[in-house]
This record gives structure tokens, C-alpha cells and sequence, in this order.
């Protein structure tokens, strides 16, 4: 098991599903057609409430499920007392999960096809390690019950539908589900194996009503179990589970490009250095409109953005259309793209010897990286340092340990607590190899998990300041669990963590010692425009100036002289 601290998914790297940005989740890309401004103290107009039902509603007509999701968990946040947009969070999900997996080419192509008996030893599989890993007792009652609304919820999709209900009328449909929901008898539910054999009466019935195999329903069952524990518990397919060991291990196959949706297209949020999407000339605010000839309207978002994941040495036909809305075709081969963890490195202010480096996510390579990072300017002169974790949606817990204790010589980083004694943990810090130069730490809205572990262990530590926004406030731990059938995985909470002195992260995030307020405007779709000044990196760079003394202690490691 590994045990990973990224919010829900939110941003799709092409070639792999990145469980990244809060978005998310993450929890799906964000819409253009309406950004949720999250005030200070949320002050609840009626008005307000309503249009951002509206403008949720309209995506929802459309079909435009991920942009939906994403809306409507931006306005919960935002006025998180507001029972509606709570409901909505739910129903809109299950929706998205049903059109995200049916876009799945490893589970369309596989896990559709499972005898139903291997489909029920794979709820049986996620259900144990539910009963034994999860941070809470569950509540096997409701796990069935969500299972139902997750499969009730697929009885709508169109996609669903096609493959699944061929032939069947609306009202044959409409039948189908009250014989599902009159079958359930919730309060029989208690224990596991009673959530799966109502999993198994669902298929039977699917079956009886049009020869539906008793697959279908399983897997909703699964979905929703998963799904339902909490925000970031989640099933995962095959390819995702695939792209989450990728993401871990910072390297993946595909073009290299990081993607919002955007209407009826997909925004480029980022075309990563040295990519086959940056030797290719697509650049950061650019759209893709079309892939291989059809439009991304007519495909949807989620099928295009899987059709961008191929073999390495593949080639794809892209349409691209920059910021003016003028088109080019080109052709894009895929390749073995290596993601940085640390993606900037500088002297920001060299006379002073203040050095600044950007910790994008939390993985496998970022102690390596951080350390040739520091040598590196410490031979340039360091004598202060400047880390930016604006926008880290975290990632590998024990990265984040590991990165903090290069910056402290003794005391706690983080505790874990958890329902299983073996989650329980006080991860504290050693001294050989401290580095011990000032130090200020960058934070926003979207450092989240691992970013808030580190910002928290700073900042409670005494060891440096804190500069920005209010970090996103995600303080739970996931672990990634393998499933013993077709390859799926289990994403799954399994401890909750806490800040050396003592303080829940979830819901409160870190609060910075100098509070800056972001004023850029975001271009459509969310792309922030960049500008001559950056008012938190300035506030970071005086805060770093004002820590350094004439006698200024070593920079080198300690250990390491």
C-alpha cells in the first residue's frame, strides 16, 4: 500500500489522470462558464444561492458533467452551510463517475466484460479493505444504499444506456428502477456481505428486465461504495491506478500537456518543458478543438482527453487554436515524459543571496531533486531561501517527511491517527543533514495535503515564515490499495493527520504568518495571465531579506561540511 495525500482529481495530464489540483479533487476540471469567488466569511444570499444552482443546472443539461462537478463543489466550499449545493456535490458526481468510467478505455474494453461471479469478488475484495483500512467504522447500510443511487444514477446516462439498456423504452427504464428500489430493504443491511448480496439481487433484476449482464450493476455498486466514504476515497480502474503509480513515480507516456475542459474544448493549462506537446509548438492557453478530425464537443471531454494516451511512438492528429482563436493542425508523438517535482530554480535576489525554488507535487524523486537543487545554489551563493508551494496539490506523504526534515534539526513534523493502530504515527525530524538558512514558505488556496504537512511543520515549528493565502485544508491520508481482480485499485482514506502542534488540517488549512491577497484576474477557463509583479512572491522576498543577520549562520548542511 502507498500512502498518498493529493485531494480528489482535477486535472488531466495527457496520458495520465492526475489525482491533482482541488479541484481539486480532487474533484474534476474547472469550468469557464462560472468561477466561484470563496469570501473570507461566506455570507449567504438567497440570490446568489440560486443563480449558482442555475448556472450548475445549465452544464448539467448539457451534459458537461465534469464542469458541473466542479462548479458546484467550488459554491459547497464556499458557502459550505448550504444544504442544496451539498445535494448537488453528490448527485453530480455520481453522474460524472458514470461518464468518466464509460470513457475508460481499460474498463469499457475490460472490466465491462467480467463474468459477474469475478465482478462479485471484486466487490467482495474493496468491501475487506474497507472493514479493515478505513479511517472510520462503515456504515454498511448506507454503502448499499449509495451503491443504489450510484446505479440509479447510470439508469440516465446516455452512454450507459447505449450499452448497456439497447432496445429499452422509458418506461421499461422507469420500471426497472422501481423494481430496483422496491427490492432494497437497506434496514436488513449488516455487514458486507449483505451489501454484496444486494449487489447481486440489483444484477439479477437488471438481468431478468433485458438480458443485462449482472456486471453492469456490480460495478456501479462498487463505484458507489468507493465513492461514498468520502471526498477523496475513490474506485479506480485499471489505467487510472496506472496513472496514479505514474504520477507517483513523476513520469508517464503521452504528450506532455495539462488540461482543463473549457466548453467544447480542452484548455492547456501547462505544456510541460521538453514534451512532445512543447517540441510540437503548443503553448500554455491554447485550446485543443478537435482530435483526429472530430470535434471535442462531438467526442466529450472525457473521451478526449483518453484518446490523447497511447503507445509510446504513437502519433496523434490534434487541432489546435491559440489565444486569437486562429487554428493549426499538427501531429504530436507520444513519448516517456519525465514531470519535475522541482520545476524552478533561481537566484531571485543575488546580491542578497536569497535563492527560490518551486516544489510542484509531492513524489518519489522530490528529495533527490531538492537536494541537487540546494547544492546547486548553495554554490551560487544561497544565503536564504524562498520555497514555493503555491498550487502543490500534494502527494507521497513520506516525500513531504522527507522534505521537512532537510529543514529542521529536531521536534515534530506530523502526526497520523487512524481507526487501525498501525496508522497511527508521530513522524518527527533528525538532525544530520539540517540545512539551516532562513527560510520562507509560498502558499495558496491549492496547497493542499502533502503542501499543508510541510507549510504546518514550519510554521509550527518556529523554522521559517509563512507567506500567502490560506492553504486549501484537505488533512486526510490515502492509501492506494491493488484489487485482486482485472487489475483495479482502491483509493481509500485511511488516517487523518495532524500538524506538530496538534491542530486538524481539514476544513482549516494553514493560516500564513503574512497574508497576501491574490488580485490577478483569471483569464476564462481559470488561466492566470502572468504580470511583471507577483505580490506574494515579493512579500516571500522581504520576508526572506528581513530574516538574514550579518553574521549570517552557515547555509551548508549540517553533516555534510
Amino acid at each position: 500500500m502507498l500512502r498518498w495525500t493529493t485531494p480528489r482529481m482535477a486535472t488531466y495530464i495527457a496520458g495520465a489522470f492526475l489525482f491533482a489540483l482541488t479541484f481539486i479533487s480532487l474533484a474534476a476540471p474547472q469550468s469557464a462558464l462560472a468561477q466561484v469567488k470563496i469570501p473570507d466569511e461566506a455570507v449567504i444570499d438567497q440570490g446568489e444561492i440560486a443563480q449558482l444552482i442555475a448556472d450548475g443546472e445549465s452544464l448539467e443539461k448539457e451534459g458537461r458533467w465534469a464542469e458541473a462537478l466542479t462548479h458546484f463543489e467550488d459554491a459547497a466550499r464556499a458557502f459550505p452551510d448550504v444544504a442544496p449545493l451539498k445535494e448537488k456535490v453528490d448527485t453530480v458526481r455520481r453522474r460524472y463517475d458514470v461518464s468518466r468510467r464509460y470513457a475508460d478505455r481499460s474498463f469499457v474494453g475490460g472490466m465491462r466484460n467480467l463474468p459477474s461471479e469475478q465482478a462479485l469478488a471484486l466487490y467482495d475484495d474493496l468491501l475487506a479493505k474497507i472493514q479493515t483500512n478505513y479511517v472510520d467504522s462503515p456504515r454498511w447500510a448506507d454503502l448499499a444504499y449509495r451503491g443504489m443511487l450510484q446505479l440509479d444514477a447510470a439508469l440516465f446516462d446516455r452512454t450507459f444506456r447505449q450499452v448497456n439498456l439497447q432496445g429499452m423504452s422509458e418506461e421499461q427504464i422507469a420500471d426497472l428502477r422501481r423494481q430496483l428500489w422496491q427490492s432494497a430493504q437497506f434496514d436488513r443491511v449488516q455487514n458486507r456481505y449483505d451489501v454484496r448480496a444486494m449487489a447481486s439481487q440489483a444484477g439479477q433484476i437488471m438481468q431478468s428486465a433485458n438480458g443485462v449482464p449482472n456486471t453492469a450493476a456490480v460495478l456501479e455498486f462498487i463505484s458507489g461504495a468507493a465513492g461514498s466514504l468520502d471526498n477523496y476515497s475513490c474506485f479506480l480502474t485499471p489505467d487510472q491506478l496506472n496513472e496514479v503509480y505514474s504520477q507517483i513515480e513523476g513520469n508517464f507516456v503521452g504528450v506532455g500537456i495539462e488540461l482543463k475542459t473549457q466548453d467544447d474544448a480542452l484548455l492547456i493549462v501547462r505544456s510541460i518543458s521538453g514534451s512532445p506537446a512543447d517540441k510540437a509548438g503548443i503553448r500554455d492557453g491554447e485550446k485543443i478543438v478537435a482530435l483526429e478530425g472530430r470535434t471535442v464537443g462531438e467526442l466529450g471531454s472525457e473521451k478526449a482527453a483518453d484518446m490523447l494516451k497511447g503507445p509510446i511512438g504513437s502519433s496523434i492528429n490534434v487541432t489546435i487554436a491559440d489565444v486569437d482563436g486562429q487554428t493549426r493542425k499538427i501531429v504530436v508523438t507520444r513519448d516517456r515524459i519525465e514531470v519535475p517535482s522541482v520545476d524552478v530554480v533561481k537566484m531571485i535576489d543575488p546580491a542578497a543571496g536569497v535563492a527560490y525554488l518551486r516544489i510542484a507535487s509531492f513524489q518519489k524523486t522530490t528529495t533527490r531533486d531538492l537536494t541537487a537543487a540546494l547544492w546547486n545554489m548553495h554554490r551560487q551563493g544561497m544565503k536564504a531561501l524562498v520555497i514555493d508551494l503555491r498550487g502543490n496539490p500534494g502527494g507521497l506523504l513520506t516525500a513531504s517527511v522527507e522534505i521537512a526534515d532537510l529543514f529542521l534539526d529536531r521536534g515534530t513534523i506530523v502526526s497520523t491517527r487512524g481507526r487501525s493502530a498501525g496508522e497511527d504515527f508521530d513522524y518527527t525530524a533528525h538532525q544530520a543533514g539540517t540545512w539551516r538558512m532562513p527560510l520562507v514558505v509560498l502558499i495558496d488556496s491549492n496547497s493542499a495535503s502533502a503542501s499543508e504537512i510541510f507549510a504546518g511543520a514550519i510554521h509550527d515549528n518556529h523554522r521559517g515564515a509563512i507567506v500567502g493565502e490560506r492553504s486549501y485544508g484537505k488533512g486526510s491520508v490515502q492509501g492506494i490499495f491493488p484489487l485482486g481482480v482485472a487489475n483495479a485499485g482502491l483509493r481509500l482514506t485511511t488516517a487523518k493527520f495532524y500538524s506538530p502542534s496538534g491542530q486538524a488540517i481539514s476544513n482549516r488549512g494553514v493560516t500564513p504568518d503574512v497574508v497576501v491577497r491574490n488580485v490577478a484576474k483569471p483569464l476564462e477557463g481559470g488561466v492566470i495571465l502572468e504580470t511583471k509583479t507577483d505580490a506574494t512572491l515579493d512579500a516571500g522576498l522581504q520576508a526572506a531579506l528581513s530574516q538574514l543577520q550579518p553574521a549570517q549562520i552557515s547555509n551548508r548542511a549540517i553533516g555534510q561540511r
